[in-house]
């Protein structure tokens, strides 16, 4: 039986992005220089096959700090943790590795100076996801007010209009960020802004691979977990740019082939936290069905690279 011709499109950047690749090492690199167990506060990166392959290795996952016990070293996930966190790993004396991605880190960096300089803070994020309690954390409670669309705005209650500024999660999407800007500046024409919005150059990099091959596919797919913010903002951009059939799967077995019944092309890209093994995993699923034709479609390249924090390239 011949299978039938299939376009897959494969949006380039996707996947593991230096966040991601740098607390993944940090986890490795301390079970490497402890020995194992190495406890780590909130699931590392949103995936379950990455979160299960460190288990794997010796990671011990937990929710919170009070979880742990104070003579193993513990880990910090790549979102970022409120304050009180390693201070009561300090009081503690527990040896800690801070896994915070460094894009969140400038976030938390930003938000500091304005409130040193008297500003009151507004968030761009979504309510519960761990990077906005992390960054919401830096600061005294109250000091940071959150948002998530633009509506949400005129309900703000602040203490001064003249005295504001505003952060962004790193994972947003890119267009919902800017309704949500334009919205706080028509109501606080005095709010001042970051250089660049914060959004981090993987999640606007991915956003525009999908943007790119959007027009040319009946569906699409984000290779990512249902927690993960930045692959459920990708979703969200296929369909927002005419993609009518934009869904996340984690991996190859949550395909619905049903609801690709007729489909000529499809696009196939991940979020920041979703391995390559599984981009691959849902290729080969493909092409055991049809007959696949692979278009590379690269919007950007990528070449950037965190450093692990110098306590695990010393010797034990």
């Amino acid at each position: 039986m011949t299978k039938p011709p299939l376009m897959l499109y494969l949006a380039a950047p996707r996947g593991f992005c230096a966040g991601v690749d740098r607390a993944i090492k940090i986890v490795e690199m301390a079970i490497e220089k402890w020995g194992p167990p190495v406890y780590v506060r909130h699931e590392i990166v949103h995936n379950k096959f990455v979160v299960d392959g460190l288990k794997a290795k010796g990671a011990i996952f937990v929710e919170e700090l009070a979880d742990c016990p104070d003579d193993r070293p513990v880990i910090f996930s790549a979102h970022g943790v409120p304050k009180a966190v390693p201070a009561e790993a300090a009081k503690r004396e527990m040896v800690y590795v801070d896994a915070t991605c460094p894009l969140v880190s400038k976030v938390h960096i930003e938000a500091e100076r304005h409130h040193a300089e008297g500003l009151q803070m507004i968030m761009i994020g979504h309510a519960g996801h761990p990077e906005t309690i992390g960054t919401m954390g830096q600061l005294p409670d109250g000091e940071v007010l959150l948002v998530e669309k633009p509506e949400d705005v005129a309900g703000l209650d602040v203490r001064d209009p003249e005295r504001l500024a505003f952060i962004t999660q790193t994972t947003l999407s890119v267009d919902d960020t800017v309704d949500v800007i334009a919205a706080l500046r028509t109501r606080f024409p005095a709010i001042v802004g970051p250089h660049k919005e914060d959004i981090c150059y993987a999640t606007t990099n991915r956003q525009a691979a999908v943007k790119a091959i959007s027009s040319e596919i009946d569906a699409l797919l984000v290779i990512g977990a249902p927690n993960s913010s930045n692959s459920k903002r990708l979703v969200e951009v296929g369909k927002a740019n005419g993609c009518a059939y934009s869904q996340l799967v984690q991996r190859d077995t949550d395909i619905d082939w049903r609801a690709l019944e007729g489909i000529r092309a499809i696009g196939i890209t991940a979020g920041a936290s979703a391995p390559e093994v599984l981009v691959n995993e849902v290729i080969d699923a493909f092409k055991a069905r049809y007959d696949v034709t692979v278009e590379l479609v690269e919007t950007a390249q990528e070449n950037v690279e965190f450093k692990v924090p110098r306590v695990l390239r010393e010797p034990a």
